[in-house]
């Protein structure tokens, strides 16, 4: 072996042998046996090194007394580290020293500014006081000391305003107390100014190129901008030793830092992001060469003078080609991490709660960009933070939190970018998340990353790549829109994304975003993606997740089955040659043939022959396989009816065709099933439809029963009639078994005697008032009868609403004064017609009779006043004017409120609809009741329309006594063409439009104590179509209709 040497003056070592010799030899080092080993063709040479004999040799403390009992001589030294005071001397800095006074110590007040702080506060706001917080002694003779020098400097007095806002002590790192105000109270009313903070990362890349850096760190800051005087009463505080208020801009208050900034950006507005960046009170001063540096730090202490603003010199740095700056390495090299600053999290302990862990990531979440996939490393603990997830710290968790601490202590140093220069990205996606890369000059500049989100993991492969370039394109579009980007991806598809003929709606609109950008897209194998591939994905399962889908894909288009005796397995196998017969329609297809030929095209041919989309089978335009395709995936054993969202989510994994998604929602939309048995989640059907107004008192009436009462007075029910105009009402004490006679005697005798004949009645259908004698009576009297659509109660309102009024006045009666509700039914109707009524704007009193009525509160004399002529029926005409045009009021207000809350509904003649079935109610349980049961029945058909909502349906034999007009709210569509539907009743209902009810056996006996009589009753168990029932029931009726 020979060698062509070159004397150097290098005393130390003999020969000093280079790469370029050492190379050809093919020479390995071991360094730790201290061996050279050179692999020739006739075998290997081994050179063995010798270890010093001299040097420094480790001996425990046994063999140090043994070596000092033989008489040998022992000497310690010790060696004491020792810090410098850290005091810079102001004359030893170059530039710095020639401005002394910038950094002299701040005692009074600041000079006036043209733009003073101000406190503007929300409108009506008053002034807000709390009383001091207890403090401990030491904190005292703190406080004490503070105000004293807060007051020697003249940036507080004494105040006699009504703020009072209390003050505390936070702990400085070194031991010390600094004194905070409490402004939470006057921050809440402050109008805040969103003036902005500058993105520490925009700062952070005008640094590029530079190579020197001073930092200006000025002294109590806040403390240079004087208060404007209007607001300084706003400031003051409360304490022990007095009440006082600052004249400067304290800490602590919300518009601080925008106040602060806005005056920063004024002062060097020329400098900025040319030599200079800031951050509130931080100033940051960079340059490229010495030279540069000492001109831009003159200008920069220049302008300080000349604004009278103070550094405080033991927090400056000057002339250094490395600094800390807002949580960050700067140098000539670019940017990382401050070691000082993630020792919190180097000392962080295992989090013991999902608050905790949020704290963590926070934190870590500020470096994330320093951080080769910090969003799929930190997924393991995010999930611990999600809402009602149990917190269980796992294995995974605890490799995640040591992971990210280990990444976050061993950051690299980020390049900065330089615009002039093309950038280059690498984007990758997994299962896991999506991760990118910005470079520059095969530098990094930034990682970026982030976790897969809810139906994200859900999408296709050639989705995720592609939304993996969108989401790099959004964070750096700052850095990458205007200029010329190169991608690299390891997804080849992806080159072609521009020119594929067929792309879903969310490709389109990404192909969209991605035509803003001049791109070049370029695959790149994973192997060479490695970085941006580690950022996507962490688990070792990603890969064999991928190779699952894979497998997934290509089982879909085998022709496999599993067969057996059972009826579910012969119904596979009637499908089992579905994907057969697809795959030679697809041959049929010339439109899927040509499409899967065209070059680059995302069609694909599997193995079997089956054309595939990404994966999916392509079923073409057969109506008949695409039919029975939706009849699989919606009414088998496999799927028991989805709705239209899950189905066609569930259907796209597998099956791909254009228009998919309407095909499915109108398959469900049709399904007989469905219609019958799901719910609505839909508001109601029908526009609010008010009753017209009335012309005069009393001449449109609503009436109802208030049952259910205890027995009092003979009485057991209450009937309401209340008048539509004048909202004047009687509440008549009636039986309950008093029949249409009864009930128009006394219609007679205290409605027509004092009001006259109606001219129309609106009511429900109970029996009383659809009886042959109630209609007889009221059309000889020439009074129409309105009665409600069935089970719609909305119909007469005013009713319903008068006997809420009128059980909460019983209930209160009987609650102060006790005894039988019908001797206070008289003052109930009394305290209601004389109670304010919104709709009419007055009292119904005063609207039937034209004024106030009289009562022990109000005794004015209101009796003795007199109408006469004219004036009287002018007067009674002007008050039905303003009730009528009040109630039309009322009502459009009531019609704009319950619109908001429905949607129109409309039907023609000859539609066919379901009919909901919860108003099938029978003496003991209804039909809709019972879980199982169908919601809805039918379809019938619409055979009338009657009013803007009501519809009168043809309804069989079986349903011949029951009211045939429905509301729409009580109706629901039906999409099928009548010849595939069968109408749907439930079987054994009754004619009175019940489920049969058997009773079983008597559970038990009492008897019920009233007041003139006692009456047996029997706990009776039911058996109503399968489904238990327990009522209590009067004997004599058990024994009258079961013997």
């Amino acid at each position: 072996m020979t060698a062509d040497l070159v004397i150097s003056p290098v005393e130390l070592y003999d020969v000093i042998l280079g790469m370029d010799w050492l190379s050809p030899y093919r020479v390995h080092l071991d360094c730790y046996r201290g061996r050279v080993v050179f692999e020739q063709d006739a075998g290997k040479l081994v050179y063995q090194g010798v270890r010093p004999t001299s040097g420094s040799i480790v001996i425990s403390a046994i063999q140090a007394e043994q070596l000092l009992e033989r008489g040998c001589e022992a000497y310690l030294a010790t060696i004491t580290m020792t810090e410098s005071s850290g005091e810079v001397s102001l004359q030893d800095i170059q530039v710095v020293q020639e401005f002394e006074d910038v950094f002299r110590s701040l005692k009074g007040l600041p000079p006036s500014r043209s733009d003073p702080f101000t406190i503007d506060l929300e409108p009506g706001t008053a002034p807000i006081s709390k009383t001091p917080y207890r403090m401990a002694p030491a904190e005292m003779a703190e406080l004490k000391k503070q105000l004293e020098d807060l007051l020697s400097k003249g940036f507080i007095r004494p105040s006699v305003s009504p703020w009072g806002a209390p003050v505390l002590f936070v702990k400085k790192k070194d031991g010390s107390f600094r004194l905070c105000i409490d402004y939470r109270g006057l921050n809440r009313v402050t109008v805040k100014n969103r003036y902005p903070l500058p993105r520490i990362d925009e700062l952070l890349d005008q640094l590029r190129g530079a190579t020197w850096f001073s930092k200006i760190d000025l002294a109590s800051g806040y403390h240079q901008i004087p208060i404007d005087e209007a607001d300084v009463r706003k400031t003051a505080f409360r304490t022990r030793y007095g009440h006082f208020e600052f004249v400067v801009m304290p800490f602590g208050l919300t518009n601080a830092p925008a106040a602060f900034m806005r005056l920063m950006n004024d002062v060097f507005r020329e400098f900025l992001d040319v030599f200079v960046i800031i951050f509130i009170d931080d100033i940051l001063v960079y340059s490229r060469s010495p030279e540069e540096h000492a001109t831009h730090l003159r200008l920069v202490l220049e302008k300080l003078r000349e604004q009278k603003l103070f550094a405080k010199l033991s927090k400056c740095s000057f002339w250094q080609r490395e600094m800390g700056f807002l949580g960050h390495i700067v140098s000539a090299e670019g940017v990382s991490v401050d070691p000082a600053k993630i020792e919190a999290i180097r000392d962080w302990p295992r989090p013991s709660s999902a608050t905790e862990i949020r704290s963590f990531l926070g934190l870590a979440g500020y470096y994330r960009r320093f951080v080769k996939g910090f969003a799929s490393m930190s997924q393991p603990m995010t999930r611990l933070t999600g809402k009602d997830v149990p917190f269980v710290w796992s294995q995974e968790c605890e490799e995640s939190f040591g992971k990210l601490k280990e990444m976050l202590t061993s950051t690299p140093v980020l390049a900065l970018p330089d615009p002039g220069k093309p950038y280059v990205v690498y984007t990758d996606a997994s299962g896991v998340g999506l991760g990118c890369v910005l470079m520059q000059e095969g530098r990094v500049i930034a990682y970026a990353s982030r976790q897969l989100q809810g139906s994200e993991r859900n999408r296709p492969t050639h989705d995720l790549e592609l939304g993996a370039v969108v989401f790099a394109l959004k964070i750096w579009r700052s850095y990458l829109y205007g200029g010329r980007v190169q991608i690299f991806t390891d997804h080849k598809s992806l080159q072609h994304i521009f020119t594929q003929p067929l792309l879903n709606a969310r490709q389109t609109r990404w192909v969209e975003f991605l035509a803003d950008y001049d791109l070049d897209i370029v695959y790149h194998p994973s192997k060479a993606n490695l970085v941006a591939d580690a950022l996507s994905r962490r688990r070792v399962d990603s890969d064999r997740e991928r190779g699952v889908e894979a497998l997934v894909s290509e089982i879909s288009t085998l022709r496999l089955c599993a067969i057996s005796e059972e009826p579910l397995g012969l119904e596979a196998a009637d499908q089992a040659d579905l994907l057969s017969r697809i795959r030679v329609a697809q041959q049929d297809d010339p439109v899927l043939l040509d499409a899967s030929r065209a070059a680059g095209s995302e069609y694909q041919v599997s193995s079997n022959g089956t054309i595939l989309v990404r994966g999916r089978v392509c079923v073409p335009k057969d109506e008949e396989l695409r039919h029975e395709v939706l009849r699989e995936a919606h009414s088998s054993k496999f799927s028991i009816h989805p709705g239209a969202t899950k189905m066609y989510r569930d259907l796209k994994r597998y099956y791909h065709w254009v228009g998919m998604k309407r095909d499915v929602a109108d398959w469900v939309a049709r399904c007989n099933t469905c219609s019958l048995v799901k719910a609505e989640h839909q508001v109601p059907s029908g526009l609010l439809q008010s009753l017209p107004i009335p012309e005069w008192k009393w001449d449109m009436i609503t009436m109802d029963f208030v049952v259910g009462l205890p027995i009092s007075r003979t009485f057991d029910a209450i009937w309401v009639i209340v008048d539509r105009l004048t909202k004047s009402a009687h509440f008549l004490a009636i039986k309950k078994t008093d029949g249409a006679a009864v009930l128009a005697r006394k219609f007679v005798r205290e409605i027509v005697r004092l009001h006259g004949v109606p001219a129309s009645i609106v009511s429900d259908r109970d029996p009383r008032f659809a009886s042959e004698f109630w209609r007889a009576f009221q059309t000889e009297m020439g009074t129409k009868v309105h009665m409600s659509t069935a089970y719609h109660p909305q119909t007469d309102g005013q009713s319903e609403r008068t006997i809420q009024t009128l059980e909460d006045l019983l209930r209160m009666c009987v609650l102060d004064w006790g005894g039988h509700w019908a001797d206070h039914l008289c003052l109930a109707e009394f305290a209601y017609n004389n109670s304010f009524q919104s709709s009419i704007g007055m009292a119904p009193y005063e609207a039937l009779y034209g004024r106030p009525c009289r009562t022990p509160l109000c005794w004015t004399q209101v009796g003795e006043r007199s109408m006469f002529g004219a004036s009287f029926v002018q007067e009674t005409t002007e008050k039905i004017r303003v009730l009528r045009l009040n109630m039309k009021e009322a009502q459009d207000r009531q019609r704009s409120y319950a619109d908001r809350r429905r949607r129109e509904l409309e039907f023609q003649v000859g539609d066919r609809v379901y009919l909901k079935m919860a108003m099938l109610r029978g003496p003991n349980r209804s039909i809709a009741e019972n879980k199982l049961s169908p919601r809805f029945m039918g379809p019938f058909p619409v055979v009338e329309r009657v009013g803007p909502v009501a519809y009168r349906l043809e309804l069989p034999p079986i349903m011949s006594a029951f009211h045939k007009v429905f509301h729409v709210s009580m109706l629901r569509r039906c999409l099928r063409p009548s010849e595939e539907v069968v109408v749907e009743i439930p079987e054994d209902l009754q004619p009175d439009m019940t489920d049969p009810a058997v009773p079983v056996r008597i559970l038990e006996k009492r008897v019920k104590v009233l007041r003139n009589k006692r009456v047996p009753l029997l706990r009776v168990l039911w058996d109503c179509s399968g489904t238990e029932e327990q009522t209590w029931e009067p004997e004599a009726k058990m024994k009258l209709k079961f013997g």
